[in-house]
């Protein structure tokens, strides 16, 4: 359970809070008309809605934890240190709160949200932060993903002595490993703001599925849940590219990147429309601003590495494999990729380790199966 899911690069999408922004042309942003009715019900309203499964959960399962423990630490021992939930990190959607308790699985943001809203439920105040670690990546086809970060804390219920005390009585929970932790710069974002994460990780999720549709309605309801909230306008723009609307996608992502002008992923987005438009020396410019900020953008080195491996060439894919690894150590995909490159270089004790990490960091379960059954067959070769 690490990393809260946001989509980016030709979905170049990211789920984090940004500086307040102005009130957007709501008008001169959205086009209804272009788009179906969305297959789903697209809404805030659910997202922290508590079932009756999660107050039933609360009424008979943690309720000891509290008597010896008191209500802050119990909740956060009854929920996490002892596994009473069996939670399992899984990244194939976004859930709401009520979705992700039947599930016992969600990615961060799913479980930072089923949590707040059951910590909500037993009074707790609640605070919600953006944690500025590195991003990660991930990818599904031509879309990738950008994985940011965020998590909560609990302060003390005014029925158990938390008046007036709140930085002092805080109990933070987080999904990364402490390790990773140390150090970090937080920033504290309104529930409004998770919830058009949400919303946007929803709009990202549908069209990386085709459902164009309902991707523009999950991107509209986010920037209408904070108008503040940049990356929505980032998505909104994507849907209007996808859909094939290259002048107002133009439009969005110039507003986006006016309230935002150092946002990479804006940034490249918009490139890509200026050369679909035909204004290629924008489109340069932006290129070679791009260039400068970032010279090694996602994937460039893994590319790089696939066409060495093409060639033969499995020293070479090692040690770029291993570049975008140090960059983004969850990223499943580099791992196999690099254990794939020990297998070449004839280490298969070093791919071992690698597709390890890889089962560990994978988002979904058939990921983790398809790297265990390539591990079996190492184990196999080991042994023989």
């Amino acid at each position: 359970m690490r990393f809260c899911a946001v989509l980016l690069s030709s979905l170049l999408l990211a789920a984090c809070a940004s500086a307040p922004v102005p009130p957007a042309p709501m008008g001169r942003l959205f086009h209804d008309q272009w788009f179906e009715a969305p297959s789903e019900h697209i809404g805030a309203e659910n997202v922290f809605a508590v079932s009756e499964a999660m107050r039933r959960f609360l009424r008979t399962e943690i309720s000891t934890d509290f008597q010896s423990r008191g209500y802050q630490q119990g909740f956060i021992d009854a929920l996490y240190t002892k596994g009473k939930l069996k939670l399992e990190y899984e990244s194939t959607v976004t859930r709401n709160a009520a979705d992700a308790f039947d599930a016992r699985a969600g990615n961060c943001l799913s479980l930072v949200i089923m949590t707040g809203a059951l910590a909500k439920e037993l009074g707790f105040p609640v605070r919600y932060q953006r944690v500025y670690v590195d991003d990660t990546w991930g990818r599904s086809g031509d879309v990738y993903f950008s994985i940011g970060h965020v998590n909560l804390s609990l302060g003390k219920r005014q029925l158990d002595g938390g008046f007036g005390r709140w930085e002092a009585d805080l109990m933070t929970i987080d999904f990364l490993p402490p390790r990773d932790l140390r150090g970090v710069r937080t920033q504290v974002v309104e529930q409004s703001t998770i919830v058009a994460m949400f919303m946007n990780n929803r709009a990202a999720e549908s069209l990386a599925a085709g459902r164009i549709d309902d991707a523009y309605w999950w991107a509209r309801g986010a920037i209408e849940k904070d108008p503040g909230f940049v990356s929505s306008y980032n998505t909104l723009g994507i849907v209007y590219r996808h859909h094939g609307n290259l002048k107002e996608a133009g439009e969005v992502l110039a507003y986006a990147l006016e309230r935002e002008p150092g946002n990479l992923h804006v940034m490249s987005n918009l490139a890509t429309v200026l050369t679909h438009q035909g204004r290629v020396a924008e489109s340069k410019e932006l290129a070679r601003k791009l260039e400068q900020l970032e010279p090694n953008p996602p994937y460039k080195l893994f590319n790089q590495g696939l066409a060495a491996l093409r060639n033969g060439d499995s020293t070479t894919a090692r040690d770029l494999f291993a570049k975008e690894a140090d960059r983004a150590p969850y990223n499943h995909e580099f791992r196999f990729w690099l254990a794939i490159a020990y297998v070449g270089l004839g280490d298969p004790e070093q791919a071992r380790k690698e597709l390890n990490v890889a089962i560990e960091t994978s988002p979904t379960r058939k990921d983790r199966a398809v790297y265990a059954a390539k591990l079996e067959r190492i184990m196999e070769h080991l042994h023989n």
